[in-house]
């Protein structure tokens, strides 16, 4: 499982020879923020899960900075928050909203749907979208923050258990083929 995750993320020596990240070096390369393990693991799934419900780009930022202030696995944790995209956004909106129309009470109005891509483009859709967003109000607000949250948890608890499962596995297998021989 590691050496498949290990596949996908740069490694420290892209960081350092990257002039843009350079003033950041001393705080990128920190050990912790690059070793994969199921703390490491966890935590960067918890954080990719939470700050990708962040509005806007700032995803990855968020997801940066969490990892920065975890000490968790930093590209795990934004490439986790990759889960949200043009086509699930609106669905993982739609859920939080009705979770904060469940937790709010007297926030029982009824939902307006989403604006559909029209001809005018995608920035005059993306100005529409936001507009939507910022009249679905306190109820969307709550919902954003308890949706990521459980996420977050939900995530951080289903790699510790898996991690564990694996590990478990690999032992007994090792176990048998070592009191075979």
């Amino acid at each position: 499982m590691r050496r498949r995750i290990r596949k996908i993320l740069p490694d420290h020596e892209a960081i350092r020879s990257n002039r843009w990240l350079a003033p950041f070096e001393n705080t990128l390369l920190h050990p912790r923020l690059w070793h994969l393990n199921r703390r490491s693991a966890a935590g960067a799934i918890a954080a990719g899960l939470f700050c990708g419900l962040i509005p806007g780009p700032l995803q990855m930022l968020g997801a940066a900075i969490c990892a920065v202030i975890f000490r968790v696995n930093l590209p795990l944790a934004m490439l986790t928050t990759l889960y949200t995209n043009p086509f699930t956004i609106i669905p993982l909106y739609i859920v939080a909203y009705t979770i904060g129309q469940w937790v709010l009470p007297g926030a029982h109005e009824h939902f307006v749907a989403p604006p559909e891509p029209g001809k005018d483009g995608l920035i005059a859709w993306m100005h529409a979208l936001i507009d939507w967003m910022i009249g679905l109000g306190a109820p969307l607000a709550l919902g954003l923050v308890l949706l990521a949250a459980g996420l977050a948890l939900a995530g951080y608890l289903v790699v510790r258990v898996a991690w564990r499962i694996y590990l478990i596995r690999a032992w007994h297998q090792r176990r048998q083929r070592h009191g075979a021989a």
